[in-house]
């Protein structure tokens, strides 16, 4: 019967917490489809393409570092859903903008909301879990981001090329109703609420997890967090526009993207099976070396069938790598400093971030090819394999501090 209940009760809390990651997952694809819409509708250049990208990185980089220290501070829960709340009303905002300057203060906020949200829920669920099916769990909450990216897609699909994308960008802020849902039901992390009301200061925390016992860690942790977040925004923000300048039309781009999207739900599954039968470093490692051999494919490839084959690779091992990522990070540090730790390395990502689409933005403006720009990409991710390998240690099934 105990078992049961664990049962029922991890279940619960994966449901509640992926939703919120699914409705975090929306935001960022519907803005990958906004960025070609909105080169239509504003005459924007790709430099300020680039830019819309980045702001939203910016804003993850602030959120997961200031929200990461309050996560330890009042809690896994309260951050949880300010931050949802946050991202919400701030994308439905930027759906009323009229110029570029508004519609970038927006995405800054509301990527604030979103950097802050996945470190902190990706350590709630962590900390709430048995250690054998810690890594399986935290892979199934990543899971959640398929869906969303998904339903962005459907909604692009589906609402952009007939209502607009403002529509779209409203109905991005019904997520903050979810808020209210979650504050009756969703439970705070145990291991929090034994720690009791935390002693250290923000500045001794980070001075912390660069120790002598923790600075290895972080150290693997920031290069393949960097490296990774470079290489994710700079290709799958620039998806849908990337099949628009390869010469297919907005609604046709859309269309291939979803294809291409659909295989990111089984890159997290097969993720979730293999992380506590092969450990953290080798699933990790594994699809990192997919994504980055998918990657120089698909910036190579010149039609639709070699486009489709190697753009599904690609979401499907970058989106298991992802999945693995984030069930390693929050397992690197004790509970005083998890969250402080997983979202100081997501901040560093979230610094890759904004390079990574203005890098693209900039090399077109140049007249540079789609096979160099993932060219790079596929060796910013082989660096972060290195770091895997030579600098991760193994986690599986090990009780957190």
């Amino acid at each position: 019967m105990k078992n049961n209940k664990q049962g029922i009760s991890r279940n619960k809390l994966l449901a509640l917490a992926g939703t919120g990651w699914m409705f975090d997952a929306m935001d960022v694809g519907i803005l990958s489809f906004v960025i070609a819409a909105l080169a239509v509708d504003w005459h924007l250049t790709p430099s300020e393409m680039g830019w819309i990208g980045s702001v939203n990185s910016i804003g993850m980089a602030v959120g997961a570092f200031g929200f990461g220290l309050l996560a330890d501070r009042i809690g896994r829960k309260n951050v949880f859903m300010m931050t949802l709340v946050l991202f919400s009303l701030a994308s439905g905002l930027s759906a009323l903008t009229t110029t570029l300057i508004a519609f970038l203060i927006l995405r800054f906020l509301v990527g604030a909301g979103l950097g802050g949200e996945l470190p902190v829920a990706s350590t709630l669920v962590s900390e709430s879990v048995e250690a054998k099916e810690r890594g399986r769990v935290v892979v199934l909450l990543e899971s959640f981001w398929a869906a969303g990216w998904l339903i962005a897609a459907l909604i692009a699909y589906f609402v952009i090329p007939h209502y607009g994308w403002r529509i779209a960008l409203i109905i991005t802020a019904l997520p903050a109703f979810y808020a209210i849902y979650l504050r009756r039901k969703l439970p705070d992390s145990p291991k929090f609420e034994a720690a009791g009301k935390p002693k250290e200061s923000a500045f001794a925390k980070l001075k912390l997890i660069w120790t002598k016992k923790y600075a290895r860690r972080t150290l693997m942790l920031w290069i393949v967090w960097f490296m990774v977040v470079f290489s994710y925004y700079g290709m799958f923000l620039w998806l849908p526009s990337v099949m628009v300048m390869k010469g297919f039309d907005l609604i046709h781009s859309f269309k291939y993207v979803l294809i291409m999207t659909l295989a990111q739900l089984p890159g997290y599954f097969t993720a979730a099976w293999l992380i506590e039968r092969a450990g953290r470093k080798f699933v990790l490692a594994t699809y990192l070396l997919g994504t980055a051999a998918s990657a120089l494919l698909f910036g190579n490839a010149e039609t639709l069938t070699p486009l489709l084959i190697f753009g599904a690779l690609l979401s499907f091992f970058n989106l298991g790598a992802w999945g693995a990522l984030y069930a390693y990070s929050p397992e690197q540090y004790p509970t005083a400093v998890r969250a402080t730790g997983s979202g100081m390395a997501a901040a560093v990502g979230r610094i890759g971030g904004i390079f990574g689409p203005l890098l693209v933005g900039s090399l077109l403006a140049a007249g540079t090819g789609f096979g160099t720009i993932f060219g790079i990409f596929c060796g910013a991710i082989i660096i972060g394999v290195l770091a895997v390998v030579f600098l991760g240690t193994e986690t599986k099934q090990l009780e957190l501090e």
